[in-house]
C-alpha cells in the first residue's frame, strides 16, 4: 500500500511519519529530498545559485536555506521560479525511491510531502492522508520552530500553500493533530489496526 501523507506547514506531518515508521512503514521524505537536491554539485544547486546569486550562500558552497526562504516567501514570483528549479528533481527522486521500494516488496510506503497535491503526487498513491490543525495552532507551532520569524512572515508561509479546504477534497483519511501526542498516537493505532484487518 502506498500512502501520500500531507498537510500544511507545521501541522505535525513529521510526528505522524515517525509514528508510522515505528510500525514498520517505509518513509519517502520530500523535505529531505528537497534539502539534498540543492547540495553543491547537485543539478538544482547551479540553477538556484545562478538565479538568486552568491548572497544566498553561507560558505561559498552551501545554500543558506533560511536566506533563500526569506526571499521566496516574501515574493510569490521568486517562489515560483525556485519551484521550477527544484520540483522536477524532487518528483524524479520520489518516483525513483517509490519504484525501488515496490520492487523490494515493501508492504507499506509513505510519501511524506507537504506539496503532495500541488505536485500531482497523489496520482502515485492508493490513499491520501491529510494531517490537520487549526490555523492558530499551526501559527504557534511554526513560530516556535522557526524562532526568528515574525507573525507576518509565518502567515506568509502558511498562505503560500494550498488552502486546507481544498486539500480536504482529496483526503481519504483525516488525522487531527491539534491535540496532544497521546491522542494522535491513539488515532494512528486505530488507523493501523484497521489497515492490518483489511
Amino acid at each position: 500500500m502506498v500512502v501520500g501523507l500531507t498537510g500544511g506547514i507545521a501541522s505535525g506531518k513529521s510526528t505522524i511519519s515517525s509514528l508510522l515508521k515505528d510500525k514498520g512503514a517505509v518513509i519517502i521524505d520530500a523535505d529531505e529530498i528537497a534539502k539534498e537536491i540543492i547540495l553543491p554539485g547537485k543539478p538544482a544547486w547551479e540553477k538556484v545559485v545562478n538565479h538568486f546569486g552568491k548572497q544566498i550562500l553561507k560558505d561559498e558552497r552551501d545554500i543558506d536555506r533560511k536566506k533563500l526562504a526569506y526571499i521566496v516567501f516574501s515574493d510569490k514570483k521568486q517562489l515560483e521560479i525556485l519551484n521550477s528549479f527544484t520540483h522536477p528533481c524532487i518528483i524524479k527522486e520520489i518516483k525513483r525511491q517509490l519504484e525501488y521500494y515496490i520492487k523490494s516488496n515493501e508492504k507499506f510506503v509513505i510519501i511524506d510531502a507537504a506539496l503532495l497535491l500541488e505536485l500531482g503526487l497523489d496520482r502515485l498513491v492508493d490513499e491520501v492522508w491529510l494531517v490537520v490543525v487549526d490555523e492558530k495552532t499551526q501559527l504557534e507551532r511554526l513560530m516556535l520552530r522557526e524562532k526568528n520569524l515574525s507573525n507576518k512572515e509565518a502567515m506568509a508561509r502558511i498562505k503560500s500553500q494550498m488552502p486546507l479546504e481544498d486539500k480536504l477534497k482529496y483526503a481519504h483519511r483525516i488525522i487531527d493533530n491539534t491535540s496532544d501526542i497521546e491522542t494522535t498516537k491513539t488515532h494512528i493505532d486505530e488507523i493501523w489496526r484497521g489497515i492490518l484487518q483489511s
